[in-house]
């Protein structure tokens, strides 16, 4: 397993502690900001995980599936805990796992006829609208709440969402006409 792969589990691994980190709150309210950071770390190694398979030409077949599966698994959790404690409405949470496991199902369908897809531009700042947003309310709203009264942490959730859904369509518009699907 190469480097990028190992980058990758990490992520995978880390979710785990994420939650555990999150689940404290509100018992010990400190417990939401290591979980921040946690999940801001995981995150990162998205970025990093990407940059060592292509510098080092370690791009596989095995990363190109587990690395999307590794960013589901870590914002479905995430999401989950929002709604969770009544953060997030759970109809957003929804719309964004939906689409999650809609994508994951047209790769799943695609592995099967060995056909590799991997994720776009657009499923790349979906990514990132996701992370950003998230984190903006796990840190309930803060630095902002410093500045105004505005809600930027809602404000980027709703962004977030009108970007996965569109990056959804994309991805199923552009990707869609490879699948060889028998009625």
């Amino acid at each position: 397993m190469n480097l990028a792969n190992k980058v990758t589990i990490a992520r995978i691994l880390l979710i785990p502690i994420f939650i555990v980190l999150f689940t404290k709150y509100p018992d010990w309210p400190e417990g939401i900001y290591y979980a921040a950071i946690v999940f801001l770390l995981a995150s990162a190694t998205d970025k990093l995980d990407g940059y060592i398979a292509r510098k080092y030409n370690q791009v596989t077949n095995l990363g190109k599936l587990l690395d999307p599966l590794a960013d589901k698994l870590l914002i479905s959790a995430a999401l989950i805990l929002l709604v969770s404690q009544q953060m997030l409405y759970a109809w957003v949470a929804l719309v964004i796992v939906a689409r999650e496991v809609i994508i994951t199902g047209i790769r799943l369908v695609a592995v099967s006829q060995k056909i590799v897809l991997q994720a776009d531009r657009y499923g790349k700042v979906k990514m990132v609208s996701q992370v950003v947003a998230i984190t903006a309310v796990m840190f309930t709203n803060h630095p902002f709440t410093l500045f105004t009264n505005i809600p930027i942490d809602q404000i980027l959730i709703y962004i977030s969402l009108v970007i996965t859904i569109y990056s959804g369509f994309n991805y199923i518009r552009n990707n869609y006409r490879f699948l060889k699907l028998e009625a």
